[in-house]
């Protein structure tokens, strides 16, 4: 038999009927197929994604008639408590920025601007520090990294890439963010609704993500220089 996923599953199969099986690597295969082959895997299948493991893996453990090795399954209660105790660490974790940024004043007022929560928000107060050190929001976009790559070459400019400079932990936040924007207008008819179709007819999706994050960095300059709190127009 090849060795592939399910393989181990059939070979079990196969000398719970008195048959004697070998397994092969998959190159060795070729030589021994006369026609189509297939190679569904079986055995305990799992759904893709994190939320459909967590869920599933204490029905796999329940399962007493299923035929996995008592090894592997202490192996997988093993796993599946440390993947309970990390989602126990991240939540604790979260709590704590959230306390954080109720707290603060400056944080209080970035959390209004569409696409900034709590992470977003004390990331960019910690990375930023005194607004004052920028001139303007289009120098925060820019040193966040926000802002098209320039290449220019016998007088002809070419614009590439954003230039990725600055902190890309909270340059990644911005654009997530942004993207979470992007899914929340879908249903919406403002300026910034308006804003967002235009660039998507003109650009790729991605490129709109990122010309909104450089749109919300600027904002959340002015919300921190000016001391104020976002407006919807």
């Amino acid at each position: 038999m090849e060795a592939c996923g399910g393989a181990h599953y059939w070979a079990r199969y196969f000398q719970s009927c008195d048959h004697q099986v070998k397994l092969i690597a998959p190159q060795y295969v070729k030589m021994y197929v006369k026609t189509n082959k297939n190679d569904y895997e079986e055995g305990i299948a799992v759904p893709q994604g994190i939320g459909k493991l967590r869920a599933y893996l204490p029905r796999v453990l329940e399962d007493a008639d299923n035929g996995l090795h008592h090894l592997v399954r202490a192996l997988i209660h093993g796993l599946n408590e440390q993947l309970v105790a990390l989602d126990k660490r991240i939540g604790d974790y979260d709590d704590q920025v959230q306390n954080m940024a109720d707290k603060d004043d400056i944080c209080r007022r970035l959390v209004t601007i569409p696409g900034i929560g709590a992470l977003t928000a004390t990331a960019l107060k910690a990375a930023v520090g005194d607004p004052d050190n920028f001139k303007s929001g289009r120098h925060l976009a820019a040193w966040l990294g926000l802002v098209p790559r320039q290449y220019s070459t016998g007088g002809r400019p070419r614009l590439l890439g954003i230039s990725k400079r600055g902190d890309s932990y909270v340059r990644s936040l911005l654009v997530h963010g942004a993207r979470a924007v992007m899914y929340c207008l879908k249903n919406q008819n403002d300026r910034c609704k308006k804003w967002v179709d235009q660039l998507n007819s003109r650009s790729h999706s991605n490129i709109a993500a990122v010309g909104l994050a450089n749109k919300l960095a600027r904002i959340a300059w002015v919300i921190m220089s000016r001391q104020e709190v976002y407006r919807a127009i």
